[in-house]
């Protein structure tokens, strides 16, 4: 009696099916990337700051008038069909002023913030690479610098060397790497004894090879979500030396400079002060939000549900 095969085995199944059916890796970034989408607050943060940026790139093509064009006999209008912002004191478009200045700020924000990264990163990751009296040495001056009043410091800057855009970003940046160079000299600490360092180590490997290729990208994640916490903090203290009168200087603007100007004069003329207001708001909490997601998405056991 011949014997049938039965319907339940798998004996000849193609092995190629198998494979095909199995589930494919991701990659660290690929999961992160999947936990950010979740993050409803991070998503609408990326995408106003994507907007915000666009904007300011685009300003001089889709700005509805002229920088410094005034309008003396107009004066400072509340907002219309023609000046949907309203106008300043001296007949200026606010919106076009208000794209213009987040022009300024957010290329504070991130050319200080590309500074410091650049100087935390390397020196972070120097210190706990090198350990023993290098790291002592270095991280004792940055515990020096941390203890010295920054905005009397960058103040100090200004008043010395003029008031100097360029200066301005460079200041800025000088004294907001502390931080980061901590939290990469702590990462590197940790990933120096880690097997795949030692096998670098062993294969023969330059030090400066072993940091630039296997160190640093591992650090990426902390400096990433770092990153997007430093620029807010960047783009107030800009406000703040603007309000001062020690920051973009007229007839460039910012917001922090349009907010100065909109404090003189809010109880005659209060959208100069709540335009630029919202616009700085607006941008600081999407930092903020987005910065909080990236930190959930590339470290899930910071955040448990």
């Amino acid at each position: 009696m011949a014997m049938t095969e039965s319907p339940l085995d798998t004996s000849n199944i193609d092995q190629e099916q198998l494979l095909a059916s199995a589930e494919k890796g991701t990659s660290l970034w690929a999961d992160a990337w999947v936990r950010l989408r979740k993050n409803r607050l991070a998503l609408v943060g990326l995408a106003i700051l994507v907007f915000l940026t666009v904007v300011s790139i685009l300003t001089p093509w889709i700005a509805p008038y002229g920088y410094e064009v005034q309008d003396l006999a107009l004066g400072a209008s509340a907002p219309s069909r023609e000046h949907w912002f309203g106008t300043d004191i001296f007949g200026r478009d606010l919106l076009t002023r208000v794209m213009y200045g987040g022009r300024m700020s957010l290329a504070v924000g991130f050319v200080a913030t590309g500074v410091a990264l650049v100087i935390g990163v390397l020196w972070g990751t120097v210190a706990g690479y090198a350990g023993g009296r290098v790291d002592a040495v270095m991280m004792r001056i940055v515990d020096i610098l941390y203890a010295l009043p920054f905005m009397i410091f960058i103040i100090l800057l200004m008043v010395v060397f003029g008031r100097n855009i360029l200066l301005l970003f460079l200041a800025i940046g000088a004294v907001e790497w502390l931080t980061m160079a901590r939290i990469v000299r702590s990462q590197v600490q940790s990933l120096r004894k880690q097997e795949f360092i030692e096998a670098a180590y062993s294969l023969g490997l330059s030090r400066w090879r072993i940091i630039h290729r296997h160190l640093i990208p591992n650090t990426l994640g902390p400096v990433i979500v770092y990153t997007t916490l430093t620029i807010p903090s960047v783009m107030l203290l800009e406000a703040f030396l603007s309000f001062l009168g020690l920051g973009v200087q007229p007839p460039a603007s910012s917001w922090g400079l349009l907010i100065n100007n909109g404090v003189e004069t809010m109880e005659e003329y209060p959208w100069l002060l709540i335009f630029p207001g919202l616009a700085l708001s607006i941008t600081l909490f999407s930092l903020n939000f987005l910065g909080d997601g990236l930190r959930d998405a590339l470290d899930p056991r910071a955040s448990k549900d």
